[in-house]
Order: structure tokens, then C-alpha cells, then sequence
């Protein structure tokens, strides 16, 4: 479980994040929702320890991480998995190197087994054969579905997703976002920041909705959709009218 409690983080006189508090439980998909500039990636990096809160407590599995120096933080972050929103990706690598490279550096398995594991991970997210392809031969989804096989390389038990889908078209984004839950269907805990409406409904278990640093609410789908909260009823007001949309057509 990951677990934020009275979170609170300012950069000067500029508060990013107020008083947040979210609950996330083991082997579910939580989204993290808002417009741009709401502290979306801000608690992303306060769940990986990069940042540490001003006040509040961050629980992981059980330890709470706010304070902790950044070697007392690494046997939890080993636990994590991260997808950057622009891949971070190194162009001068090819795809198997790519993968491969947390794996050179951290882990003690021998080249042969590491050759073995990244091609498991690459037949998994539907790259196998590209071993040898270099980063800028490829089309933005399959860079996307790299991050996400580096981020699997350890086996972690939860992974981070920073606007995973952001400017892909409709064909990708549904093949990162059927990838997502394929993860998520193997046990691992995933925390999806967004600021798209339809693939944060169409994954989520739980979705937190932010909004200027604060959490506005929390809840399934079928909560937010019926909430009575104005911010969320403007939020949603582009599903609805897709919804109404939609509705029309089959009609006609």
C-alpha cells in the first residue's frame, strides 16, 4: 500500500501540493487526475523519494519515507518502477541496450540472462524482433512501450506512469493503455498521472481528482461521474457530452 497522509510541499513562497492525502491499495490501477499544473507529477515524485515533503508523512508498504536520506530510500525506490512523460530514453542505445542498462549496472545476473530476461519483457510489450532497432528509428508508442519494459526490467512491484499516453494518437494510446493493465493483471501496483479524461475512465480503479495543489475527491468512476461537486462536474463535462454524443448517433 501506498499511503500519503497531510502531504505538503512548497517551492519558496509557491505551494505545489496542499494537505494531500490518498490511499493506494496493493495491485491497483489509482489515477491521478487534473488539468496541467494541478501537482499531478509533483506526488509521483514525492511516491519515489526524489522530493521530499515539507510536512506529512509518505507511506510504502508500511515505512514511511518522508525524511529519509537518499541511501536510507533506496531499498524501497528498488521497489519502483518509473515511465517517464518523455521516455527518457538514450537515442545512442539500441532497444535491447535500453532495457538492459538498470540491469548492466544493479543487478547481478550474468549477460546471458539478461539478454534472456529483456527479450521476455520485449515479447511481453509486443516488441520482440527490435532488439537491435535504435530509439530514434522508432514510432512514439513503441518508445513508450520501451520505457515501460525498462521499467519492468526489476520486477517491481509498483510502477509510476507520468501522462503515459500525451502525444500519441488513438491507436497507441489504447495499445500503452491495454499494456498498462496487462501489468497490472501480473500484481504489480500502478499510479497513472493524467490529464485525459477517457483513458484515466477507462483503467482506473480509483481515480483522485487535484486541482491546484489539493485533492478535490476521491472514488471509482461511477462516484466522480455522479459527484456534486461543481469542479468535478465542469471536469467531466467533456464525458458527458461524449456520452450524450454518443447516445445521438447510435439513435440515428
Amino acid at each position: 500500500m501506498i499511503e500519503l497522509s497531510n502531504v505538503s510541499l512548497e517551492f519558496g513562497d509557491r505551494p505545489i501540493l496542499k494537505d494531500i492525502s490518498l490511499s493506494i491499495n496493493e495491485g491497483e490501477i489509482a489515477i491521478i487526475l487534473g488539468p496541467s499544473g494541478a501537482g499531478k507529477s509533483s506526488i509521483l515524485k514525492i511516491i519515489l523519494g526524489l522530493w521530499q515533503p515539507d510536512s506529512g508523512k509518505v507511506t510504502v508498504d508500511g515505512i514511511n519515507i518522508a525524511g529519509m536520506s537518499e541511501v536510507q530510500i533506496l531499498p524501497i525506490r528498488s521497489k519502483m518502477g518509473i515511465v517517464f512523460q518523455a521516455n527518457a530514453l538514450f537515442d545512442s542505445l539500441n532497444v535491447e541496450d535500453n532495457v538492459a542498462y538498470f540491469l548492466r549496472e544493479h543487478s547481478k545476473l550474468n549477460s546471458k540472462d539478461i539478454r534472456n530476461k529483456v527479450s521476455e519483457i520485449l515479447s511481453f510489450v509486443n516488441l520482440k524482433g527490435t532488439e537491435k532497432i535504435y530509439i530514434d528509428q522508432l514510432s512514439g508508442g513503441m518508445k513508450k512501450r520501451v520505457a515501460i519494459a525498462r521499467a519492468l526490467s526489476f520486477d517491481p512491484e509498483i510502477i509510476l506512469y507520468d501522462e503515459p499516453t500525451t502525444g500519441l494518437d488513438p491507436i497507441n494510446s489504447k495499445s500503452i493503455l491495454d499494456l498498462i493493465k496487462r501489468v497490472s493483471n501480473r500484481g504489480a501496483t500502478s499510479v497513472v498521472v493524467t490529464h485525459i479524461l477517457n483513458d484515466a475512465i477507462s483503467i482506473g480503479d480509483t481515480l483522485s481528482v487535484i486541482n491546484e495543489g489539493a485533492v478535490v475527491q476521491t472514488g471509482t468512476v461511477h462516484d466522480l461521474l455522479n459527484s456534486k461537486n461543481p469542479f468535478i462536474k465542469d471536469f467531466f463535462y467533456e464525458v458527458y457530452q461524449d456520452a450524450a454524443l454518443l447516445k445521438k448517433t447510435i439513435s440515428e
